[in-house]
């Protein structure tokens, strides 16, 4: 290169108070206007310098990590407030269902209390006619049982009151291992292992067997004839 040519080189090189002014009056360059879109920053410095641009542009990356952090901490901070109050709410839930549970079983434990007093003032009159009609000393025996089948009955309707039914199989019926108690098999003309005779009767409530009924059960091998 000649003197003459490095000379103009110098001469066509922008110089520091060009460039202020290129920036100044909106010409490609970084310029001084802070509102500028990033990417629009990062083409500006690559017009002066690539290396320029790379440091704008980690400049602007680091800012945005900033924001996202700043916004994810926002988030977390939500979410944790969510957190707390739910297991605020779980707590008081708890709380309150315990409670109700206390409520539910005081109440059943009154209910059994009154159902039992209930029971027990009505055995209490079947047990005074049983008395009364021990203690009659006229004589009549037809009229002492009449009074004995009356609170037989009574006692009947009290037991139905409360769900409670007799277990008094038929002869011949098949035995139920759930319902009824095989004393003994006994000679009989009835089909084999089917019931011969109820020895005592056996009680049911609802669905759970109070006392089985106690039976006998034919062992198929006798006439029944004679």
């Amino acid at each position: 290169m000649s003197d003459d040519e490095g000379t103009n080189a110098v001469e066509d090189a922008p110089s520091d108070e060009t460039r202020d002014a290129a920036g100044a009056s909106g010409d490609p360059g970084m310029g001084t206007d802070r509102e500028s879109d990033p990417e629009e920053l990062v083409e500006r410095a690559a017009d002066y310098d690539e290396e320029l641009a790379a440091d704008v542009e980690a400049v602007i990356g680091v800012d945005r990590r900033d924001e996202e952090l700043d916004s994810l901490q926002e988030r977390l901070e939500e979410r944790e407030a969510e957190i707390e109050e739910l297991e605020s709410k779980l707590k008081r839930k708890q709380a309150d269902f315990q409670n109700y549970k206390k409520r539910a079983e005081k109440r059943r434990e009154q209910v059994e209390e009154r159902a039992t007093e209930d029971l027990v003032g009505r055995l209490v009159g079947v047990r005074d006619d049983l008395k009364r009609a021990l203690e009659e000393e006229s004589g009549d025996v037809e009229a002492l049982r009449e009074g004995v089948e009356m609170t037989v009955r009574e006692f009947d309707r009290l037991l139905e009151d409360e769900g409670v039914a007799e277990i008094d199989p038929d002869p011949g019926s098949d035995v139920d291992p759930q319902r009824h108690q095989v004393m003994v098999r006994v000679e009989s003309d009835r089909p084999e292992g089917t019931v011969d005779e109820v020895f005592a009767a056996g009680y049911e409530m609802g669905e759970k067997v109070i006392r089985e009924a106690q039976v006998t059960v034919s062992d198929g091998s006798g006439d029944g004839g004679d």
